[in-house]
C-alpha cells in the first residue's frame, strides 16, 4: 500500500483534493507548488516560482501552470484546472484523474477514453528548472498532446492583469521557446525532450481566482498571459519531457535528466521518510556557498531564530551534521558581524532580536550531545563563549543582565520574542521585562558555557559562570515560580502575566534547568492538562481570558489569534522532550501516541509536511504557512530521542 496515494474518488471530490497542496523545492530557494488537482489556490502558488535577486528579496511567479490537453479523433479533453470568479472551475481536468502518488515523485494518471496518460513532476535540485514527464500508457488509436503555458512573472506578493506592457515577443531554441514579459526579469525557457509546434496565440485568460487569498481577506483574482500552444503526436508507451526554467538546455539531455532526479528522489513511503525529505526542503545555498535554513513555505525567508530552533532537527537528528556546520559557519560570520556592529552581509532576518544568542548557544549544545562536548569545544569553543560574554557584558542593544542575574528585554513596543503578532504598530502579547524562556535559556547557556571551561581547563572562568548561574537560579526561582505551581510567563515590575502558556516548558526540558524535579513535575502536569493537543501545545490556555484558538479570517483577526490558543508543533517537540526526561521509558507509550497526530498530517494540507500552525480546539485544522521548518525539526528531533529512550 502507497503511503501517499489518492483514488479518483478523492481526486474528483474538489471539497475533498482543493485542500491538499503539494511543494517541490530546490537548493536556490525557489519552489513549484499547486493542490494536488494542479488547480492554484493561492497567490503563492506556480508551476515555477523563483527567487530574482535583481528586483527584490521575494519569490516571483514566472510560470503560473501548464494546461495539457489531450486531442483524438478530433475531440479535446483539456486536464487542466483553473478557478474564475464566480465560483466557476474550468476546464474541469480533475474529473479524468484516476488516481495520484506521490511516495517517489508527484505521478497523476489520468483516463480520457481509451487514453491512458500518466504524469511525473520533480524539481531539479540545484537549477530553476522544474521537469514534468509524460507517458502515454495506453492509447488504441494517433493521439495528440497540447501544452497551454499560464504566465505570471510578478511578486509571489502581487498579482497581475491584462495589460499593454507585457511583451508578447518570444524567440524559438531548442524544441521550444524562451520569452519575458517585463524588463528585469529572466527569460523563461520552455521546452521538450521533443520536436514540437509552437503556435503564437497570444491571449490573456481573466478573472483567475484565489479561494485561499479570499479566506484571507486579501484582493483574489488576475489575469494570467497565454503566449499559445506547442503540439506534438505521442505514440503508446511514448515519454515527453517538458522543462521550463531560466536557462536553456539541450533537449536531448532531458530525458536522461529527469531519471537523474528521480533516482536521487529519497521514497516517501513512511511518516520518518517524509519528514526527512521536508527537512531537505528548507535549504538554501547562495552562489557564495553561504547555506541556509528557510523558516517555512510559501513566504517565509531566513530568520535568526528560526535557524538555531531547527537546526539540529533538520540535520543532527538526521545524521546530517555536515549541513549543520555549513549553516552555522554561515550564520556564525553573520553573528559575529551583528556583535561587532559590522553591516551583517548575510541573508539572516531578524538577527538582532535578543534571544537569538541564546538559542545559537542551544543549538551548538544539541552539536555537543551528538558529536561530543570535545569536538563542539574544539570547533566552537570560542564562538560560545564570545556569544555569552557579549549577552554577560550587557553588549546587546535589547539585553540587560540585571543586579539579579536576570536578563532584562524591552518589548512593550517591538515584539523581541516567537510570540510576534502585532496588530495597530504594537504587539497583541507585549511580552515585556523578564520573559520566561529568555532567562531559562541564559541559565542553560551559563551551565553549558561552564562545563567547556572545566573540559578546557580554565577554572576561573568555569567558576565565574557556575556563580552567574546560581545567582540566575535564585531569581528565576523567586520572579516566575508562583502558588500554584506553573511560571508566569513575563515579568515586568508589578506587571505580571499569569497567563498559562507554553513557554515554561523549556526550562522543563532543558539540560540545565533552575527547577527542581518536583518543580519540573507540576509544570509538566499543568502543561499537560491544559495546553496539550494532538498538534502540540497550545500558545494560551483556554482557561486564560482572550482566548481565539481559530486562526481564519481577515489579517487583523488572525493577527488576534495568532498566539492567543493556537497549536504549534514546535512546542510539543519540547513538551516530549519534557515528559520522556521526566518519566523515561514510563512515557514512550504516550509519546507514541502523541506522534500519531502528526503522522496524520502526512496527507493531509500540504503531502508530507507540517504546517506552521493548528487550531486549538478539534478538529485541530492545519494553518498559516503550509510548511514550517521549526515544525518539522522539533518531531524529528523528538522522534530521535524517542528510539534513544526505546534501546
Amino acid at each position: 500500500m502507497s503511503y501517499l496515494k489518492f483514488e479518483k474518488a478523492l481526486m474528483t471530490n474538489l471539497q475533498e483534493s482543493l485542500p491538499k497542496e503539494l511543494l517541490r523545492t530546490n537548493r536556490s530557494g525557489a519552489y513549484s507548488c499547486s493542490t494536488i488537482v494542479d488547480c492554484n489556490t493561492r497567490k503563492y502558488h506556480g508551476l515555477l516560482v523563483v527567487p530574482v535577486p535583481e528586483l527584490d528579496d521575494d519569490n516571483h511567479v514566472l510560470l503560473s501552470s501548464l494546461d495539457v490537453t489531450v486531442i483524438q479523433h478530433g475531440a479535446e479533453f483539456n486536464l487542466g484546472l483553473h478557478k474564475y470568479q464566480g465560483n466557476n472551475y474550468n476546464p474541469m481536468g480533475h474529473k479524468y484523474i484516476r488516481e495520484f502518488d506521490c511516495d517517489k515523485v508527484p505521478t497523476t494518471l489520468y483516463r480520457v477514453g481509451g487514453v491512458i496518460l500518466k504524469k511525473e513532476v520533480v524539481f531539479q535540485h540545484y537549477e530553476n528548472r522544474i521537469l514534468l514527464r509524460y507517458t502515454l500508457v495506453d492509447g488504441h488509436s494517433a493521439t495528440t498532446l497540447r501544452f497551454r503555458p499560464f504566465l505570471a512573472f510578478r511578486s509571489v506578493r502581487q498579482f497581475t492583469h491584462e495589460n499593454a506592457t507585457a511583451s508578447r515577443d518570444y524567440a524559438e531554441v531548442d524544441n521550444g521557446i524562451k520569452t519575458c514579459m517585463y524588463a528585469g526579469y529572466p527569460d523563461l525557457f520552455m521546452q521538450f525532450s521533443k520536436k514540437n509546434n509552437f503556435i503564437f496565440q497570444p491571449d490573456w485568460y481573466r478573472g483567475v481566482e484565489y479561494p485561499k487569498e479570499q479566506e484571507r481577506g486579501y484582493a483574489s483574482n488576475e489575469d494570467l498571459y497565454v503566449p499559445g500552444y506547442f503540439e506534438m503526436n505521442i505514440k503508446k508507451g511514448e515519454t515527453i519531457v517538458f522543462a521550463a526554467s531560466t536557462s536553456e538546455i539541450k533537449s536531448r539531455s532531458l530525458k536522461a535528466l529527469f531519471d537523474k532526479e528521480v533516482n536521487e528522489r529519497a521514497p516517501r513511503d513512511n511518516f520518518f521518510h517524509c519528514l526527512v525529505n521536508a527537512a531537505h526542503q528548507f535549504h538554501r545555498r547562495e552562489s557564495n556557498d553561504d547555506r541556509y535554513i528557510i523558516a517555512g513555505y510559501p513566504w517565509f525567508k531566513c530568520r535568526a531564530r528560526d535557524t538555531f530552533i531547527s537546526l539540529p532537527g533538520l540535520t543532527l537528528s538526521i545524521e546530517e551534521d555536515d549541513y549543520f556546520e555549513l549553516v552555522m559557519k554561515t550564520a556564525m560570520k553573520g553573528y559575529y558581524e551583528f556583535m561587532e556592529g559590522k553591516p551583517v552581509t548575510v541573508h539572516i532576518a531578524e538577527i538582532d532580536q535578543p534571544d537569538v544568542p541564546l538559542w545559537a548557544v542551544w543549538a551548538l549544545q544539541q552539536y555537543a550531545k551528538e558529536k561530543g562536548k570535545e569536538a563542539c569545544l574544539k570547533k566552537y569553543g570560542k564562538f560560545i563563549k564570545d556569544v555569552v560574554m557579549y549577552v554577560k557584558c550587557n553588549h546587546h542593544p535589547n539585553l540587560k543582565l540585571m543586579p539579579n542575574g536576570l536578563l532584562y528585554t524591552d518589548g512593550k513596543d517591538k515584539a523581541v520574542t516567537w510570540m510576534n503578532s502585532t496588530a495597530n504598530g504594537h504587539p497583541v502579547v507585549p511580552r515585556t521585562g523578564y520573559i520566561v524562556e529568555f532567562n531559562a535559556l541564559w541559565y542553560n547557556a551559563l551551565c553549558f558555557c561552564a562545563s567547556l571551561c572545566e573540559l578546557a581547563g580554565k577554572e576561573k572562568d568555569q567558576q565565574q559562570l557556575l556563580e552567574a548561574a546560581e545567582l540566575a537560579k535564585q531569581s528565576f526561582l523567586d520572579t516566575f515560580l508562583n502558588e500554584y505551581g506553573y511560571l508566569y510567563d513575563y515579568v515586568d515590575g508589578k506587571m505580571i502575566d499569569w497567563s498559562v502558556r507554553p513557554n515554561m516548558i523549556f526550562p522543563v526540558a532543558f539540560d540545565y534547568s533552575p527547577l527542581s524535579q518536583d518543580q519540573k513535575k507540576r509544570v509538566l502536569d499543568i502543561c499537560t492538562r491544559e495546553l496539550l493537543t494532538p498538534k502540540g501545545l497550545r500558545s494560551l490556555s483556554p482557561k486564560s481570558g482572550g482566548y481565539n484558538p481559530v486562526y481564519v479570517g481577515p489579517q487583523s483577526q488572525r493577527d488576534y489569534a495568532y498566539h492567543q490558543g493556537t497549536a504549534w508543533p514546535w512546542l510539543g517537540g519540547f513538551y516530549m522532550e519534557a515528559s520522556l526526561k521526566m518519566y523515561k521509558r514510563t512515557r514512550l507509550s504516550f509519546i507514541e501516541r502523541q506522534m500519531v497526530g502528526y503522522d496524520d498530517e502526512m496527507s493531509c494540507h500540504c503531502l508530507g509536511t507540517i504546517s506552521e500552525l493548528f487550531d486549538g480546539n478539534p478538529p485541530f485544522t492545519g494553518r498559516g504557512a503550509i510548511s514550517f521548518a521549526m515544525n518539522v525539526a522539533e518531531i524529528l528531533r523528538a522522534l530521535e530521542l524517542l528510539e534513544k529512550y526505546q534501546y
